[in-house]
């Protein structure tokens, strides 16, 4: 049978497969339209397995809420540049938007749900998606967050993306100042609310850093442990977001502003895109090349 332009223009806005490779699925199916959709998938999910074991610790994360839920997730790519582009995105808010209405309680749990609850799985729709970007995609990690009446989500992203950081306050409803709290946490990245929230272990550990050093100072021990307490207040200043300089006023801290506000910080959750990954040390150059030759 012969492949018509208006048959293969069918397929590629059917699949968004290029347009040779729908020509060519269309030739080996006798123009028959599913069977050549079929027939680019098998194909995409075999590139996409040959991308499995390649470095993804580029991407972006993104945020969405409704109500009284909020998602924040982390999706990675191989290239900022893939990051940027729009069908990336559409998978963001197609995968955020899953996960905000379905509420798995784990990584796993969520590949397995149907998207939207219904057709693909996510695992499936994500390979898709590698099949036809090009680059190794991976939903590396997703928090819930839940909130009542009486309260306020702060969504922040920077840098399109880079940093993401959704804030819970309670006792306000006011999104601004959550959101206040949510750029201070991306600035900042403080490690724990309040110095309640350290672990003992850890400020035990300090503390007799702290006090070696004042000995080898040559302090008095007589005044070693006042030393120590001064410092440890600083050390708290910079681990514990409560305890900071607040970045839009620093004459005041973050616990006096959300004080003043009538509210308390309950939870916020920060991603920084590729943390704690090993990365590609690729340039610009390369990364446009590699876009071109995929």
């Amino acid at each position: 049978m012969a492949v018509t332009a208006q048959m293969v223009k069918e397929l590629r806005e059917k699949t968004g497969a290029g347009m040779m490779d729908c020509k060519k699925a269309l030739t080996e199916t006798d123009g028959d339209l599913e069977k050549a959709a079929e027939f680019l998938r098998e194909k995409g999910m075999a590139k996409a397995a040959k991308k499995a074991d390649r470095v993804a610790a580029e991407g972006s994360t993104h945020i969405v809420s409704e109500g009284n839920t909020a998602v924040i997730i982390e999706v990675n790519s191989e290239t900022d540049f893939v990051a940027k582009n729009d069908e990336f995105k559409t998978l963001l808010d197609d995968l955020a938007n899953h996960l905000l209405k379905f509420k798995p309680a784990t990584l796993e749990e969520a590949m397995e749900q149907k998207l939207h609850g219904e057709g693909d799985t996510l695992e499936y729709y994500i390979k898709s998606a590698i099949a036809k970007i090009g680059e190794k995609l991976s939903l590396r990690r997703f928090e819930i967050i839940e909130k009542d009446d009486n309260a306020a989500f702060g969504k922040y992203l920077h840098m399109g993306g880079r940093i993401g950081v959704l804030a819970l306050l309670e006792g306000t409803d006011d999104e601004q100042v959550a959101k206040d709290v949510a750029m201070h946490v991306a600035a900042v990245n403080p490690r724990y609310i309040s110095r309640e929230d350290v672990p003992e272990e850890e400020v035990n550990k300090e503390r007799e850093m702290l006090k070696q050093q004042a000995l080898n100072e040559g302090k008095p021990e007589n005044i070693v442990e006042k030393m120590v307490e001064g410092r440890l207040r600083k050390f708290f200043e910079e681990i514990c977001l409560l305890e900071q300089e607040f970045v839009k006023d620093p004459d005041q801290t973050v616990k006096k502003y959300v004080e003043s506000k009538g509210a308390t910080v309950k939870q916020y959750v920060r991603y920084e895109v590729g943390e704690g990954m090993e990365k590609r040390e690729d340039n610009f150059v390369d990364e446009v090349m590699n876009q071109v030759n995929n």
